[in-house]
């Protein structure tokens, strides 16, 4: 396993949010996040990211027990998130977006050739067709920069990506697009969580599921072995 969470727990006043749950990332794997809401996958999530500090509980990754203290942290051992807002500059074009506090410099200027080049590599290796990268990201579709945000998690070569709710508020056609690209990512080797409330995309793209349920664990599914049913009860609590 890439990333090992033990007994992680978090209570925020008199609401415990989670209340020792584990999870695990193996790589070349889309792990499925899944629970209603309230179910504390957005807390495990930012314990993982390092957003937020559990109250209890270890992280192990590449089989060493690790503190995640601040975001910094997660990033620099090799985990990435790309949250449902995807902060994106929408007026910035898409290598400016890739490159947002990255950007690459020589002799105090702007290397923009170099920059370009990598992100028409990055985005070519993910089969992501942006006809212009010049443009404005405001002006690409929902799926389009869906990919940008995934592309420039991508950048500081991570071993775990984490996915929060990547289809929400996409058609299907561009919901389409973003599964093919999270299949390219486990493809690639890379440790993959998908958070999200859509059992179809699970299905269509996950190997296995993790169930939450009012901050515990609620289940743990092979997605193949496991119809729609059981992880709807397991979610629901209707699972003995």
């Amino acid at each position: 396993m890439v990333l090992q969470a033990r007994d992680i727990s978090k209570r925020y006043g008199a609401v415990q949010a989670l209340h020792g749950v584990r999870l695990d990332l193996a790589a070349g794997e889309v792990t499925a996040l899944v629970g209603d809401n309230g179910a504390g996958k957005s807390t495990l999530i930012k314990v993982i990211a390092g957003v937020i500090s559990p109250d209890t509980g270890r992280i192990a990754f590449d089989g060493r027990d690790v503190r995640i203290h601040r975001p910094h942290d997660a990033q620099a051992l090799g985990i990435a998130t790309v949250y449902q807002d995807l902060a994106l500059c929408e007026n910035l074009d898409v290598v400016a977006n890739l490159f947002l506090g990255a950007e690459q410099h020589h002799g105090g200027l702007m290397r923009h050739i170099a920059m370009e080049r990598t992100a028409r590599d990055l985005l070519g290796s993910l089969d992501v067709r942006i006809p212009d990268i010049g443009q404005p990201v405001a002006a690409l579709s929902g799926g389009q920069r869906q990919s940008v945000a995934i592309a420039r998690a991508l950048l500081g070569a991570p071993k775990v990506v984490i996915l929060d709710e990547p289809t929400a508020a996409l058609g299907v056609e561009q919901t389409a697009q973003v599964l093919a690209l999270i299949k390219r990512l486990r493809e690639r080797g890379l440790a993959v969580l998908l958070i999200s409330h859509n059992l179809a995309d699970v299905r269509a793209v996950s190997d296995r599921v993790t169930v939450l349920r009012l901050g515990r664990n609620a289940g743990e599914f092979r997605t193949a072995e496991a119809d729609q049913d059981t992880i709807v009860a397991a979610i629901t609590g209707a699972r003995a």
